[in-house]
């Protein structure tokens, strides 16, 4: 699809998370399921509120988690799209996070049905869309997919 070359789209900031552990020395990262589409939690940044802290409310909140700790910066992912409140150039910021948190809840009022824990590498093949899966690349780059010894 390509786009209407008069249509201005605004710019749009959004940051999220990757929240990930070790189960049985394997690596795996925590997938929503939202609109039909298995994803990533994210959303949009509150005015005032830096990229950083939305990154950590929006994991939090569509996952009803403790609030994550960030350990790596993973980039940023740009897409536009028009919706019914207009045409947007969205860029969201991605981390890395752990969470103490052991039970987690979808936020519903964001249309978000499901929450499961997926080894990575089954989560590349879930992931609705070819940007999630680059955020996953750059996940195993900085994160090893087997636990390092030193760790268990």
């Amino acid at each position: 699809m390509s786009k209407d070359r008069t249509t201005t789209y605004e710019p749009l900031n959004a940051a999220g998370g990757v929240l990930y552990k070790y189960t049985a020395g394997e690596l795996y990262v925590l997938l929503i399921y939202r609109k039909d589409v298995w994803d990533l939690p994210k959303g949009k940044q509150d005015d005032g509120e830096d990229i950083r802290t939305c990154a950590i409310r929006e994991v939090s909140e569509e996952t009803a988690s403790k609030p994550p700790r960030i350990t790596h910066d993973l980039g940023t992912t740009n897409h536009s799209y028009t919706d019914k409140w207009g045409s947007f150039n969205k860029t969201t910021w991605w981390y890395a996070m752990t969470t103490d948190s052991k039970h987690f809840s979808p936020q519903r009022s964001e249309g978000i049905t499901k929450i499961c824990w997926k080894p990575v590498g089954e989560a590349f093949g879930l992931v609705g869309f070819d940007n999630l899966r680059e955020v996953l690349e750059r996940l195993i780059k900085v994160i090893p997919v087997k636990e390092p010894s030193h760790n268990k």
